[in-house]
């Protein structure tokens, strides 16, 4: 049994696939037959560590089956490359997209992992030439390779967050283009989007309020979910999860922020 599926004193996610797509999503595995609402993103929508996540409740909520589309540390590299997920896209009633990082993506300056986006598989040429005192053979992971760039030069690191912004807004209008029917898009975090993004300690911290909006232009409803003081406060209570997992956990939203996000999608699927 996979890691994705049981991980010591974990949750049985019951991972399965869909068609001919070969990304592990959260189980069990639903009928696309019936009309539903599909759901795309990455933890946060796949529920790691909670038993309950926000698309279970907002199916609960609404009576229609909604189907997670979520995958494990996924960006939008994972739906805007996957030809079957835009195949599902356009069979769903309504598709919802979590904004996820812009750092867990290709673009001119690395290549991640076509379905674990936060792997990090290569670093441009361009990017070389720019950090050329950097080994990039020893990063494993987009969040420690982008830490230390910009721990080496906080000058020149501005210069790759303006190329993820970049690259983010357009393969989102991309994605979101490309989708036929209703789509909702979805901030669900911590605080709202704020005017300037620089703050790599946090997934949404490099997304801002001009980023988001040149974005939800092009979708049918747009959803900001900011968790409540008693989400926040609540940490990692509900959440089942190994001891290893603790400091993973504590990154995670919770069943209570899971909670106030359905309460705050239903509003605007109902």
């Amino acid at each position: 049994m996979s890691i994705e599926s049981l991980g010591p004193g974990g949750l049985d996610y019951l991972p399965c696939r869909y068609g001919n797509s070969k990304v592990l999503f959260r189980g069990p595995r639903r009928s696309l037959d019936a009309p539903f609402v599909a759901f795309f993103g990455g933890s946060a929508t796949y529920g790691k560590f909670v038993r309950t996540p926000f698309p279970d409740l907002v199916e609960q909520s609404l009576g229609t089956t909604c189907v997670n589309f979520g995958s494990l540390n996924g960006g939008v590299d994972v739906f805007a490359t996957d030809p079957y997920l835009r195949e599902v896209s356009g069979m769903a009633q309504t598709t919802v997209i979590q904004i996820t990082s812009p750092r867990n993506m290709s673009n001119r300056f690395y290549r991640v992992h076509p379905r674990r986006n936060d792997r990090f598989v290569e670093a441009s040429s361009l990017l070389r030439a720019i950090y050329r005192e950097v080994d990039f053979a020893e990063f494993n992971f987009t969040n420690h390779m982008l830490s230390r760039l910009h721990l080496v030069s906080p000058e020149r690191f501005q210069t790759v967050v303006e190329e993820l912004q970049m690259a983010w807004v357009a393969r989102m209008r991309l994605v979101l283009s490309q989708i036929p029917g209703r789509t909702v898009l979805l901030w669900a975090g911590c605080h709202a989007p704020e005017e300037a993004a620089n703050d790599l300690d946090s997934d949404l911290g490099l997304v801002s309020r001009d980023m988001v909006n040149k974005v939800s232009e092009l979708a049918t409803e747009y959803v900001e979910a900011v968790m409540s003081e008693d989400a926040v406060k609540a940490g990692t209570e509900g959440m089942v999860f190994g001891e290893m997992d603790a400091p993973a956990a504590k990154t995670m939203l919770g069943p209570v922020a899971h909670r106030e996000i359905a309460q705050a999608l239903v509003s605007v699927l109902n």
